[in-house]
């Protein structure tokens, strides 16, 4: 049993090290895409030099291995939980089953937590990334069109025109994202506080039937002993009263 114990105890270790990691690595990976946006709108804004590409192509792969990574530490901390699962539903530990399944129900509801912010990120970058691909496009377009025809007549202006408003459109929408982003981090420190005090209350709410026992128990000894100093003082009492009638 103590084995089974101790196997609990590592798989929890495991989870709650996982979900740190996790925890870290999707904060980190929010603001390199948020970066990322940010840059790459400064670089349609100037003409591409090599220097510019360079950094692009390091962000590239900065965000594909962090990714990666984060995948895998997702994917990590789901074994961790299929193998709590596992030990819960072991016959031997029937007489822990419900404070273990509380446990593994609340791991599963910070990795889906964690999974479901890790897929609206990426869905969001990819979102972003789509809309810097299409006006770069745009601007490329524009580019092409200038140098061919050498001449910059009403239409390109309008075309231009056209393509700062897209622009300044795109500035506000990333504000927008980036007050997004840190607004979810707050929310995610409140998410972990509010769990490490309810992880709290279900401890003290477990101690509260030992500790109403125990209190029983003194109040019982309380009474035994008032029982016996009256009765000691009554047996006192009717001695005094017996020698002084004779």
């Amino acid at each position: 049993m103590a084995t089974s114990s101790n196997y609990w105890e590592d798989l929890r270790k495991q989870a709650r090290q996982l979900e740190n990691e996790v925890d870290l690595k999707l904060v980190s990976f929010s603001k390199l895409c948020t970066s990322f946006s940010s840059s790459s709108s400064n670089r349609d804004q100037r003409t591409r030099d090599t220097r510019s590409d360079s950094h692009g192509s390091s962000q590239d792969s900065m965000l594909v291995a962090m990714t990666t990574e984060l995948e895998q530490l997702l994917a990590s901390l789901t074994t961790v939980n299929d193998k709590m699962a596992e030990y819960a539903n072991t016959p031997g530990t029937l007489s822990h089953n419900a404070a273990l399944m509380h446990t593994l129900q609340r791991h599963r509801d910070i990795l889906q937590d964690y999974t479901h912010e890790f897929h609206k990120t990426k869905s969001n970058f990819s979102t972003l990334r789509e809309r810097e691909d299409l006006l770069g496009s745009v601007h490329r377009d524009i580019e092409s069109y200038k140098s061919s025809s050498g001449v910059n007549n009403r239409r390109t202006e309008l075309f231009l025109k056209e393509h700062e408003h897209l622009r300044n459109s795109d500035s506000i929408i990333d504000n927008a994202i980036s007050i997004a982003m840190a607004t979810k981090e707050n929310i995610t420190f409140q998410r972990g506080m509010l769990k490490s005090i309810q992880t709290r209350v279900t401890t003290l709410a477990n101690r509260f039937p030992a500790i109403n026992s125990l209190i029983q128990k003194i109040n019982l000894r309380k009474r035994r002993d008032s029982l016996i100093l009256g009765g000691v003082i009554g047996i006192c009492i009717i001695l005094l009263l017996l020698y002084s009638f004779h």
